[in-house]
């Protein structure tokens, strides 16, 4: 018997009163927490709005959470169907017991931030490129669903860090198996620590820090999925195909896509949009409100006057262009303003445009 290992954990549901707490799906929520936080961030860095992410993480969830489980009972048929099969059919939809693919995950889960993204005319690689160590985060995270329900364990070890795995999840007694659970963990948490600093030092975009992460999965996966056992009835019932498993072949081809992708895309330089057109448009608006916060009329700007207004007060040069002295419109007392009318109501004429003998009416005028 081996001096070191890791236990499996004696339970991986608890109970609220009626309630089941099951630590797969607690892990598989922390995940998406962190992911979306991570992204988040990430996102009004880039000068996205806030909140998008949000928004685009619940389509792509539910997408993915049906993508996965697709993928998993496809490829793994033989725990539910057939005649060694270890769990009733109906189970098959039982997602809280453990069994999704990243594939399929990704995959559907990539057509809901697809979907949401074209909802709001935002660019699909922008956003990729956001989420990229997010997702490897997450799946570091959620990785650790499947050690609380013994699931996805490797081939036996002798190594120190051997995993207990017990007979009721297909475990032998005194045999210990492979922690893949902890090597992909482990491998996922390094892929997101990698990406963020190469996003730091290089300026990747069009898709292609995606590809990278995508690059990065498939490379720890093929490997890792190399180790694993899928003991169904006592016997490994793997799909394998010219002596790999059918997942290392997927991780093989995706692998190889990927490289293509980053390379093929190593000039592009269109234009991302990361905000919504309908925002550019709001701004333009913003930009023409009063300082009451009220918007203006944008075919009447703020400095032109109305045509019933007074005009503005001549500005000193104008004076001097002259010679005259400013004018404020103030009346000298004994002054009466050009062009006003008298106390009879008729207008009163000045200098020589009088005529003969008015001077005297005037006066006389003034005298009564």
């Amino acid at each position: 018997m081996p001096l070191a290992s890791i236990p499996s954990p004696a339970q991986g549901v608890w109970y609220l009163g009626i309630i089941p707490i099951r630590a797969y799906a607690l892990c598989i929520v922390a995940g998406v927490i962190f992911a979306v936080w991570l992204s988040e961030r990430r996102w009004r860095a880039r000068g996205g709005q806030k909140g998008t992410i949000i928004d685009i993480a619940v389509p792509a969830v539910i997408f993915g959470l049906i993508g996965g489980r697709l993928y998993h009972v496809i490829t793994d048929w033989q725990t539910y169907f057939g005649e060694r099969a270890i769990k009733p059919a109906y189970k098959a939809l039982f997602i809280w017991e453990g069994g999704l693919g990243i594939w399929g995950a990704i995959a559907l889960g990539g057509v809901g931030v697809w979907i949401a993204c074209r909802r709001r005319g935002l660019s699909l690689s922008a956003v990729a490129d956001t989420v990229a160590p997010g997702i490897a985060f997450a799946q570091a995270i959620g990785r650790w669903g499947n050690w609380f329900n013994q699931e996805l364990y490797g081939s036996p070890t002798t190594l120190p860090w051997g995993l207990e795995i017990d007979q009721m999840h297909g475990g032998e007694p005194g045999v210990l198996y492979h922690p893949t659970f902890l090597y992909e963990s482990l491998w996922d948490l390094a892929l997101g620590f990698g990406l963020l600093l190469i996003g730091s030092r290089l300026t990747l975009r069009h898709g292609r820090l995606f590809a990278l992460y995508v690059a990065g999965y498939t490379l720890g996966r093929f490997w890792i999925e190399g180790l694993r056992i899928d003991p169904v009835g006592g016997v490994d019932h793997a799909v394998m195909f010219l002596g790999l498993r059918l997942n290392q072949w997927t991780a093989l081809v995706v692998f190889v896509g990927a490289l293509i992708y980053f390379w093929a895309t190593r000039n592009k330089d269109a234009v991302e949009h990361v905000v919504p057109p309908q925002a550019h448009s709001l701004e333009g608006l913003a930009g023409l409100e009063g300082e009451d916060g009220q918007a203006a009329d944008p075919a009447h700007p703020a400095d032109q006057a109305d045509e019933t207004e007074a005009p503005a007060a001549s500005s000193p040069g104008d004076d001097e262009e002259t010679g005259g002295s400013a004018r404020t419109g103030a009346v000298e007392p004994g002054e009466r303003p050009e062009g006003s009318v008298d106390p009879e109501g008729e207008p009163e004429a000045e200098g020589p445009d009088r005529a003969p003998g008015e001077h005297a009416r005037a006066e006389e005028k003034h005298a009564r």
